[in-house]
């Protein structure tokens, strides 16, 4: 009983250390998004008030000195700014999940569970980083449209990640679930110590009357 349980607990152990990369980039994105809940909360007057002054920088010249569509475009940064931060602490916390859960199958082999894990790892931080740098493009572009089109690099790849881990960690899920367990192999038949005892006595007897 010990020793299945110890093995069991190596088991996992090795397959969490092949998965441990992508668990610290989810961990991260966690991170990312309270820590910019924590900017709103704290700094939340400063931020809008950079995000105006970025768009004011190019009123002219981007804005053609429309007030009115300079404003749409800071309130929709700042959407952004939130998306970044829902994202990022949403996204974490299932990425972060879905390698946990992962690293409690048997299967995959660890190098495909790796792959899996990175893909959670950079596809849910590249997401949430892109609503930021989309937001903070947005007020110098004069349009979240061309700022978001100037980020598909980011946007595209991360989200494909993303998705595709998801899916992986789903398909690995469905099938360990429908694998019955492996059988452990069956343990040799005790002889009871009292037939042990004659049977040694027999075989002492056997030798000396030779």
């Amino acid at each position: 009983m010990g020793s299945s349980s110890k093995t069991t607990h190596d088991d996992f152990g090795q397959r969490m250390r092949a998965s441990r990369w992508g668990a610290m980039l989810a961990l991260l994105t966690i991170l990312f998004g309270f820590g910019l809940g924590g900017l709103f909360g704290a700094l939340e007057g400063v931020l809008k008030g950079e995000l105006e002054a970025r768009a004011e920088a190019v009123r002219d010249s981007v804005y053609a000195g429309d007030a009115e569509k300079q404003k749409s475009v800071v309130d929709k940064s700042w959407s952004y700014y939130q998306r970044a931060h829902l994202h990022g602490g949403a996204i974490g916390v299932v990425s972060l999940c879905s390698i946990l859960l992962l690293a409690s199958l048997r299967r995959p082999k660890n190098g495909l569970r790796s792959l899996i894990a990175w893909a959670l790892g950079i596809g849910g931080l590249g997401y949430a980083s892109f609503w930021l740098l989309a937001a903070r493009s947005a007020v110098q572009l004069g349009s979240a449209g061309l700022a978001k089109d100037s980020l598909e690099w980011l946007a595209v790849p991360s989200a494909g990640l993303l998705l595709s881990g998801m899916g992986a960690s789903q398909r690995w899920r469905c099938s360990n679930g429908s694998r019955p367990p492996a059988k452990a192999p069956p343990e040799p038949e005790a002889v009871p110590r009292r037939e042990k005892g004659r049977q040694e006595r027999g075989r002492v007897r056997f030798v000396n009357f030779s």
